[in-house]
């Protein structure tokens, strides 16, 4: 191919740095004549591939200019049949607010932000990550949370670790619910196995399990099958064994539900991902991590403090680092160093942008139609169980086998979730349409012609009971009821990022 032909939009002069001239200096510096030979010098034959890559020939094994590699990805992409997942799990689609999406998610002003480690050039990312902390503490009821983690199940596994160490390594084993989130259990039992911990999955319901040697205990709330559980009980029995209760939890679900803080929680960690973040294929998200402040300097990651300035103004500063391996190393409480910022401030934004009263809102919908789904399936003769629910439905189908069921809401555009034992799971989010409740019911057999699911929740949805209900307020910081228009948002973003220097 010669030069006339070959295409004006190459990827690499446009995304990598060094030009050719800036190459040659390099290599001129570092005493080696090419790249291949530096390479050649720094990385042993024993970790190289004998060969070199073998790409698959397209059109003409011309190379593709940037455009045209995009096109023929999005070709590829369209032959993808994509559908609505319910699988839950965790994981949920949700609204990003525009205003959201277009000024941070989208902006290199904060985008390209990580660890804000020189506080006075970081005001506007500190105050940001300030708001997360406060959303997490007040939703939790627990007066102390760090600045994110890098996921639900890492989360996990940090409270574990710091329940391991509180004990001072005298009690081995450590409990965690065998209704808690797959993916979770499965983190904790490889970090577990790393630092001499003996995980044990039980069932909560056991009463006769003996806690004499366990540093805590971790349990799902709601569960992964969706059921809300009462916690009072066994966070007691848990303090009585002198151990740590660990809650992991749904923050969405806390604008509705009581805060673990209320019935006994030493921990709650969770995921952030549906405080308007995009699910980005599974993952990681800015998980949460909150606590009392007995264990103020045993928390993994970073916490933001507010200090006064010279001119006595609100200065916002990373406060107690001592933890993290950039300073102590090998003696540091945590080795996190992943903390997700930007989905951190997505999230903290997200709470400020609804407030109380918006995430209750949301909330209460995801609980009406999710409880309306319930009723009607348990109307035409399947097994939902009678307990309390946030957005989960776990069902065993009626007739039919659930790969049948599984199928046809497949063949509709949803993706379920089957159960090794026979059940099948339903969860429901903020983006979840009547339209899609009624497609699922005809999954399930169910008739829908004529069918009005308002009239279904105004007669048949249930209130939460006494002992699953949020009775106090949350999200009561001033923040969080100032930037209510579109506008007022607008303007909040870019006041933070005009004193951020990225």
């Amino acid at each position: 191919m010669t030069e006339l032909l070959a295409p004006t939009d190459a990827f690499a002069p446009r995304h990598l740095g060094p030009r050719e001239e800036e190459l040659a200096a390099m290599l001129r510096e570092v005493g080696a004549d090419t790249l291949a030979s530096l390479v050649d010098e720094a990385i042993p034959t024993s970790i190289r591939a004998a060969s070199g890559l073998c790409l698959e020939a397209l059109d003409d094994a011309r190379p593709l200019g940037e455009q045209a590699c995009l096109s023929w990805l999005k070709s590829i992409i369209g032959r993808n049949e994509v559908r609505r997942s319910m699988i839950g799990m965790g994981y949920h689609d949700c609204v990003v607010p525009p205003v959201i999406a277009r000024n941070i998610l989208e902006n290199p002003g904060w985008y390209t932000q990580y660890t804000p480690y020189q506080a006075e050039i970081s005001q506007g990312r500190l105050e940001a990550l300030i708001n997360f902390q406060t959303a997490i503490s007040e939703l939790t009821g627990l007066p102390l949370s760090n600045a994110s983690l890098l996921d639900e199940a890492t989360a996990a596994a940090e409270a574990m670790a710091m329940a391991h160490a509180a004990a001072r390594r005298k009690r081995p084993r450590f409990l965690v619910a065998h209704d808690c989130h797959p993916q979770t259990i499965e983190v904790m039992r490889t970090r577990a196995q790393a630092v001499g911990i003996t995980l044990e999955v039980w069932s909560p319901e056991d009463e006769t399990t003996d806690l004499g040697d366990v540093s805590g205990v971790l349990v799902q709330y709601p569960n992964t099958h969706g059921v809300v559980e009462d916690y009072t009980a066994l966070g007691e029995r848990v303090h009585a064994a002198g151990a740590l209760f660990v809650v992991a939890t749904d923050p969405l679900s806390l604008a509705l539900l009581r805060p673990p803080g209320e019935f006994g929680a030493d921990v709650a960690v969770g995921s952030a991902q549906r405080l308007g973040v995009p699910m980005g294929f599974g993952g990681p998200h800015a998980a949460f991590f909150a606590t009392t402040e007995r264990f103020k300097r045993q928390i993994p990651g970073r916490i933001i403090g507010v200090s006064r300035d010279v001119k006595g103004r609100p200065a916002y500063r990373m406060a107690m680092q001592t933890r993290e391996q950039h300073i102590r190393r090998e003696r540091a409480t945590s080795n996190i160093c992943t903390a997700q910022v930007l989905l951190a401030i997505m999230a903290g934004a997200y709470a400020v942008y609804h407030g109380a009263e918006g995430l209750s809102a949301i909330a209460t919908r995801i609980r009406r139609l999710t409880e309306v789904l319930r009723h009607q399936l348990a109307g035409a003769g399947h097994d939902v169980g009678d307990h309390a629910v946030f957005d989960t439905v776990t069902v065993r189908p009626a007739n039919g086998t659930a790969e049948d069921i599984f199928a046809a809401a497949r063949d509709r555009g949803y993706n379920l979730r089957a159960l090794e034992d026979g059940r099948l799971g339903l969860s429901l989010d903020e983006t979840t349409t009547v339209c899609d409740v009624l497609e699922v019911l005809e999954a399930f057999g169910v008739e829908t012609r004529g069918l009005d699911l308002e009239a279904v929740a105004r007669d048949h949805v249930r209130a939460l009971p006494p002992t699953h209900a949020r009775t106090g307020p949350c999200l009561s910081h001033e923040v969080f009821s100032a930037h209510r228009s579109e506008h007022e948002m607008l303007r909040c973003i870019h006041r933070l990022a005009a004193k951020d220097l990225s």
